[in-house]
């Protein structure tokens, strides 16, 4: 007796046919979440290409706003105006991280620590943030607020490790340490940083420097071991033994 066999075409012909009711039942609520569909992927296309778009305007703003300055304004305001306009972009953070760069670079120190801090509050998850935070101690040490400073700078060094603010952190908390009379720790800082620089940098030959002015220094201050005190010696005594008679 012949025996029926059901071949593996069959299978989604037979898959349908059973599924088709449900599909008829449901046919308008299919349609709409296709259509849901589409359009949630035709608008996330758009604001792919639209932020693409906004990166690349910012950036050749950026670029041309450093390379040709607008005359009669302050390049701070202008770098403000221009992280602003181009919030949440690339070009724009680094706009704003330029422009408190630059009220430092014309003394205003309390206008660049209040710049860097809004850039943290603003860009924190940004792989800038090491350098604002880093701007924010040396705006610190500049108010001649050591004790402010150390602990902005200890902040940047624990927690940015791997990042290029690392070796100037670690070079302001030398600078405040010995300015404090703490020589041993400034060694200490100057130290590292002269171990894990790369020769010739700016950064390595100041540390070199100092380090070299400060090791006579704490080695002066180092207490030396007490020189071992000699035992007191007293005279022998000299026995007569009687002779044998």
């Amino acid at each position: 007796m012949p025996i029926e066999t059901t071949t593996t075409q069959d299978a989604p012909a037979e898959i349908l046919f059973k599924l088709w009711p449900w599909l008829e039942a449901n046919r308008n609520k299919i349609i709409g979440l296709v259509v849901a569909l589409l359009v949630v992927v035709s608008i996330y296309y758009f604001m792919a290409s639209q932020r693409e778009e906004n990166e690349r305007a910012a950036g050749a703003a950026l670029t041309q706003l450093m390379m040709t300055p607008p005359t009669g304004t302050d390049p701070a305001v202008a770098l403000s105006q221009l992280a602003t306009k181009y919030a949440g972009t690339a070009a724009g953070q680094r706009a704003q991280l330029q422009a408190a760069a630059t009220e430092f670079s014309v003394a205003k120190y309390a206008d660049a620590q209040a710049a860097f801090e809004k850039f943290v509050a603003d860009n924190s998850t940004s792989t800038l943030v090491s350098m604002a935070q880093l701007g924010i101690a040396a705006s610190l040490e500049a108010q001649n607020k050591p004790d402010a400073a150390a602990t902005a700078y200890q902040k940047v060094v624990s927690m940015y490790a791997t990042s290029p603010s690392y070796l100037p952190a670690m070079c302001g908390l030398g600078r405040i340490a010995e300015a404090q009379g703490k020589l041993k720790e400034a060694l200490d800082h100057f130290g590292a940083v002269v171990r894990a620089g790369q020769s010739g940098g700016t950064l390595y030959q100041e540390a070199m420097m100092r380090a070299a002015e400060l090791e006579p220094k704490v080695a002066a201050l180092t207490p030396k071991p007490a020189a071992a005190t000699a035992m007191p010696t007293t005279a022998s005594q000299t026995i007569t033994v009687p002779a044998a008679k």
